[in-house]
């Protein structure tokens, strides 16, 4: 089962969306570059198109891989992966498998269910991740529950736009 990618190019706009709001001055940007040691003038000088454009390269890579972890009949394609006949009209391995997807293709396939695996996937693997960078780079906690919070307001959109239309 893959993705409406045009449905991944639309979740992919959530980080840069995002970011603009938790990271600017009135919400929580002052707070960022105290705790990332940054300054008006360190951030100066940026080539603001790169870094925007890799942003969204990065966010379309995160939503085909949350794709497969909010919609769980992706699951189903990855059973019968090695089976002869997967993708052939008519074979037994195609009749199983549309059986299951007529049975069980909109199952979970819903804004809530998509955006709670997409915040667990905040919490159980951003979480992490952010904290072992912020460990050993010595930031504070602030630093982590900064990033951590955006990550789980983006990857909660991420996962309930994915999830129910992706």
């Amino acid at each position: 089962m893959l993705p409406n990618l045009g449905i991944v190019a639309l979740a992919a706009l959530a980080p840069l969306i995002v970011g603009f709001i938790w990271y600017s001055p009135k919400v929580f940007g002052n707070a960022w570059m105290k705790a990332a040691s940054l300054n008006e003038e360190k951030l100066k000088g940026a080539n603001m198109p790169v870094i925007f454009l890799l942003t969204y390269i990065f966010a379309l890579m995160i939503g085909v891989i949350l794709f497969s972890i909010v919609v769980h009949q992706t699951g189903l394609f990855s059973l019968f992966a090695d089976e002869p006949g997967l993708m052939k009209e008519g074979s037994e391995t195609m009749v199983q498998l549309d059986g299951l997807m007529e049975s069980l293709g909109e199952k979970f396939r819903t804004f809530k269910h998509g955006a709670f695996h997409g915040a667990v996937t905040a919490l159980f693997i951003g979480l992490p991740i952010i904290g072992i960078n912020a460990l050993f780079e010595r930031k504070s906690y602030k630093y982590i529950l900064l990033h951590t919070g955006y990550w789980l307001i983006t990857l909660t959109i991420m996962g309930g736009v994915l999830c129910q239309w992706g």
